[in-house]
Parts: C-alpha cells; structure tokens; sequence
C-alpha cells in the first residue's frame, strides 16, 4: 500500500499461477460473489418481478434508481475507515466486522422483499430495495479495502481476478436462477433462495485471514470546544446540504434526473422538473448537463464540508478531515505525479468506453439477435474470464506497471479487430473471433486497472483512496463515450461526399444484407455506413494512445519495484 514496496526476486510462472490458489485468493471468490448478488437482483432481476406483476415500465424504470448508491459511495466512504463495529470489529478485525455486518443487513433487505407484493406494498419494497443498494454499496466499499490490505502488491492481480470471477458468477446466478424458480414456486420463494446464498460470501469472511490491524487517523478537535446544541443544528444542515450534493451528483453519474425531478415535484415545482429531466436526458447536449450536475454536486458536497470561516466547530473539523484528509494524502505521496495518475486512471480505458454502440454495429452489419446473444453471453462471457486471468498472472509474473503498459497497448489495438469484422460481413465465425480477442484485451486491462489502483492508496484511508479512483475512471469515458453514434453517422455522410469515399470500394464484396439498412436509418449508402464503422474504430484505437502516453511516463516516473514483494505481516486468523 506504499508507494515504495519492498522489492523481491521476480515470480516465476509455476508461482505465479499458484497465486490463484491462495487461500486469500478463494475467499476473494466468494466475497465476489457476496459483491454482485445482490447488485443484479435489484438492478435487473427485480424488474422483471415487477413486470411479471403487471406495473408499468415508468415505475420499474424508478426503482432503477435504488442502485444509486454505487455512484455515491465515496461519500461514506471515510466513514467505513473510521468507524467501528461494537464487539465484530473486536473478534474480527476493522475490514471482515463491516463485511459480515453488511452481508447480514443485505441478507435481511432481500428476505424482506422476499415477503412483498409489488401489487399492494409497492412503496415498502421500493424502501427495501434502496436499503439492500445503500448496503451493498458499502459492501463493495469493505471488501475492495480488504483486498487491497490483505494481499501485497504483486498479488493484487490475482485477487482482482478472483473478485471478478465471482462477481460474474453472481450475475449468472441471479440473473438465470431467480427466473427459473420463479415459474415452478413464485418470486418471493425465489429471492427468499437468493438472501439464503448470501451465506456464501459469509463463509468467505469467516475464512479470511485477519488483515493487518488498521489505523484510523486521529482528528484534532484541540481549538473547537463541545458545544452539543450547536453542534446538532450544525450537523443537521451541514448533512442536509451533503444529501443535496449527493442527489445532483449521483443523478449526473447515472444520467438520470428522475429522482431530482420528483423531487422538485414534492416542493411545487413539478414542471420544472420535467424539464430538467428532459434537458438531463436530451441526445447530444443531455451528457454535458449531468457533467455540469456531477460539478455543481461534488460543489455543493465540498461546501458542506468546509469549516466555517474564522470559527472553529466540531462539525466543521471532522467532515473537512475525513472528506479531506485522503485527498491530501495521495498528493502529499505522489508529489510530481499526482496529477498524472490521475490522468492515466482517467483515460486508461477510454478506447473501451466508447464502444458503446456495439449491438447497433453487430445488427447493422447482418447478425440477427440470436446470433449476437449467443457469442457475446457465451463465448464473450469466456474470453472475458480468460482475460481476466491472465491479467492477475501477468501482474505476479512480470510486475504491475509491466502489466499496466501491456493492458494500455492491448485495449486501444483490440479495436481495430472490429474495422476488420466490418469487411467481414455477417460471418459468426469472424464475429466469434473479434469478439474474443477483445474480450481477453479488455480483462485483462481492466485487472491490470483495478490492481494499480489498489497500489495508490495510503494506510488508513484505503476505503476512501479507492472509492475516489474507481469514481474517477468512469469520468471521461461517459462524456467521450456520447459522442461515438455522432462520429460513426458524421463519417459516413462524409464517406458520400468524398471525405472517407477510398474506403466505400473495401465493401465491394460484402453480401446485400451488410449494413442493408444504412440508407433507412442513417441516410447514406451501405458502404458509407461500413466506411463510417471503420473510421470509428480507428478512431477509438487512436485515443487510445493518451493511455499509453500516460502509462509510460507514469511508470518513468514510478519506484523501481520488481514483482514479489514482501508479504505484509498480518494478524493470526
């Protein structure tokens, strides 16, 4: 977790392979699973109760809005750093208390909604899904600081790996078995069965080795005297200006103002807020407004938790610290290259982001839905494990930031595999190849991702650190990511007019049914729309090449630390 780890010989394969049999490795399996049970059971399978019980899709639509949470997290995060578990955090330690605490808080939520009835306790289940999504935030938030704390650098790929392993096989399960169930001994049965398997993930922590004792920083409360009448007051508006904040910023990152729309219709102002919401969701212009919505909230948040001018307050003091402090920490570590980290974690998988438009392409070139389906949730869900695999082996082998330049390379270059399925045409079997090469690139990017971030954060503020990260990731890519249907069509017509017109004869051969309905949708020729394909995914190889940039010159910058440091010392279990 410091920026200078100690170094050690390099692993060879044998031992980096068998970093997957660690025990630490198998309990990150199973926390895995705990992480995206109950992610999916309220996100996806929980519409289709709903639907089942004849509610229209505008309110299923509503209670997507009890995933929320993710987008906020960081929020509380300092507080799963700070605060402690009566008696858990005793017989546990800081990081399992917090995961067994939440696992069992979520076991309640969907055993609760388990006993609904969309039909007549409509309002109770929405409260209940909201619950399991604020507690599984939290989860989320625990589990990666275990991680990060119990294993050492070299082997964060792994434990990635093995969380994402997991957390696919979760998304399986709770996706195909609740559905299943449901036709033979009816939903409530069936999430019921699915609160059960949470059971899994505390097994998991039960096994886990005791992290390494944490250390919550102190804050110093020596110049603000207790003052309990104010203090309260304070407290109350300053967590009524953070809820506030966390509304306008979580409805940017989701692209979704419905909460905040009604909202504004409780207080009155119901027709301003159709506008809002119509303005959030606009094509085009929409993503620059949750941009702006995802500044003004994080404004809003960060004036909640200044102190106030000249005037000292307890209130004051302990939001500023432990909103703050993480912040200062990592630029206070990372002096000189700060800023260039979090640049790289910014556009590091940007090339990835903007495939957004990949069943349109797939459609547009001739597959049929089956066909689509078939590969991507088969062959894709595979290559895509594959991937994540070898990114975790790569990090033990040959090194993170090795493993960091490799992944930075291979996502941008995988991209360019899919200009080349445009001139394939409708083939499953030229479809099936694209779509597994880019399925390893982008796993094992994405590991390679989740373990140098783990690597960046400090010793007492791990939770926070890597919740500020992985919010910053995903930043960039929602703004560049609107604009790829815009580039794709814009090329096109220029492909009519003589811009891409070279690039038309590539698709002399291509059988009638490729990009058959250029001329409907899109308003230029089959072979334009073909041409504008491949410019688009030149193009995203190409931005591609900022990760690289930013990936050399950080590990330029970076500790010489060969792979297989030492073990951190930890606790008996």
């Amino acid at each position: 977790m410091t920026d200078t780890p100690a170094a050690a010989p390099k692993r060879s394969v044998w031992e980096a392979i068998a970093v997957y049999g660690e025990r630490r490795a198998l309990v990150m399996l199973a926390l895995g699973f705990a992480s995206g049970l109950p992610n999916l059971l309220i996100f996806d399978t929980l519409s289709a109760w709903l639907r089942d019980a004849g509610l229209s899709l505008e309110v299923i639509g509503f209670f997507s809005l009890a995933t929320l949470a993710y987008s906020l997290k960081l929020l509380w995060a300092p507080l799963v750093d700070r605060a402690t578990i009566p008696i858990l955090t005793r017989w546990l330690g800081h990081r399992r208390s917090w995961m067994l605490a939440c696992q069992a808080l979520i076991m309640l939520g969907l055993w609760l909604i388990s006993g609904g009835n969309p039909k007549t306790g409509l309002p109770m289940m929405a409260a209940f899904a909201v619950f399991v999504g604020f507690v599984s935030a939290t989860q989320d938030i625990v589990i990666d600081a275990w991680r990060i704390e119990a294993a050492p650098q070299e082997k964060q790929g792994a434990m990635a790996a093995a969380y994402q392993w997991g957390y696919r096989i979760a998304m399986i399960v709770a996706g195909v078995a609740p559905l299943l169930m449901s036709e033979a001994v009816g939903w409530n049965l069936s999430y019921a069965v699915m609160a059960a398997l949470m059971g899994l993930g505390v097994l998991g922590v039960l096994g886990a080795p005791r992290e390494i004792e944490h250390q919550v920083r102190p804050i110093d409360y020596a110049d603000a005297p207790e003052a309990p009448a104010r203090d309260g007051i304070e407290w109350a508006l300053r967590l009524a200006l953070v809820v506030l904040g966390a509304l306008i910023f979580g409805s940017g990152l989701a692209g979704d103002a419905t909460l905040l729309s009604t909202l504004m219709a409780r207080i009155g102002q119901g027709p301003a807020g159709e506008s809002l919401a119509a303005a959030w969701s606009a094509k085009g212009s929409g993503v620059f407004i949750q941009m702006a919505g995802i500044l003004v909230g994080a404004c809003v948040i960060v004036a909640a938790a200044m102190p106030l001018p000249g005037f000292k307050t307890r209130p004051g003091i302990y939001l500023s610290s432990a909103l703050a402090s993480p912040f200062v920490d990592f630029f206070r570590r990372y002096s000189g290259v700060a800023g260039l980290i979090l640049a790289l974690i910014c556009v590091y998988r940007l090339s990835d982001f903007v495939l957004n438009i990949m069943n349109p392409f797939y459609i547009d070139l001739g597959f049929n839905k089956l066909q689509i389906a078939e590969v991507r949730k088969g062959l894709g869900v595979v290559m895509s494990v594959v991937g994540v695999g070898l990114g975790g082996f790569s990090v033990a082998r040959l090194g993170l930031m090795r493993s960091m330049i490799i992944g930075a390379f291979a996502g941008p270059a995988s991209n360019l595999i899919f200009a080349w399925l445009a001139l394939q045409g409708p083939q499953v079997w030229a479809l099936s190849v694209a779509i597994g090469v880019d399925n390893i690139a982008s796993g094992f990017a994405g590991t390679c991702l989740i373990a140098y971030m783990s690597s960046l954060t400090g010793e007492g503020f791990t939770a926070t650190q890597y919740a500020m990260f992985s919010s910053f990731y995903a930043l960039l890519g929602k703004l560049v990511a609107s604009q790829s249907g815009r580039i794709v069509e814009g090329a096109a017509a220029a492909a009519d007019h003589g811009g891409f017109a070279a690039l038309k004869g590539l698709f002399a051969r291509l059988p009638p049914n490729a990009f058959a309905s250029a001329l409907e949708k899109s308003h230029v020729s089959s072979a334009a729309l073909g041409s504008g394909y491949v410019v688009f995914f030149c193009y995203s190889a190409l931005i591609g090449v900022a990760g690289i940039a930013l990936t050399l010159m950080v590990a330029a910058r970076s500790p010489k630390t060969p792979s297989g440091g030492a073990e951190p010392v930890a606790d008996p279990a």
